[in-house]
């Protein structure tokens, strides 16, 4: 049986990194083998990162509620316990914009928050 060549498909699968690392710099972008560890460790970053972004995103919108808490006189952790007891069925971000864009309604889920988590304490 003949030996084969991989002349087709080895030039094709060349083509295709080097085409994906076009936009790299230097050796990462010229270089065959470079270009290949580039992309793959870009690809472990990339999985990464996806999931980084989420934790990332989550701690910026209890910092904002931390704050937006502190400015009406009550503990982060006392509200998010009001607003689980008081059956108020908005999570971070949405309450985090709340904050933000819309203070009155804020203020008014902060108070219910309120006096769910003393009929909390006090049961």
């Amino acid at each position: 049986m003949p030996r084969v060549r991989k002349g087709a498909a080895r030039a094709q699968k060349r083509k295709r990194i080097m085409e994906a690392a076009r936009g790299f710099q230097n050796s990462r972008r010229k270089s065959f083998w470079r270009a290949r560890l580039a992309l793959v460790k870009g690809g472990v970053y990339a999985y990464r990162d996806r999931r980084q972004k989420k934790r990332d995103m989550r701690a910026l919108w209890i910092t904002r509620l931390t704050a937006a808490c502190k400015m009406r006189g009550t503990r982060y952790s006392i509200f998010l316990n009001g607003v689980k007891n008081a059956g108020i069925l908005l999570n971070r971000k949405m309450l985090s914009q709340l904050a933000i864009e819309d203070p009155k309604t804020f203020d008014a889920i902060c108070e219910q928050a309120k006096k769910a988590a003393k009929v909390a304490v006090a049961a």
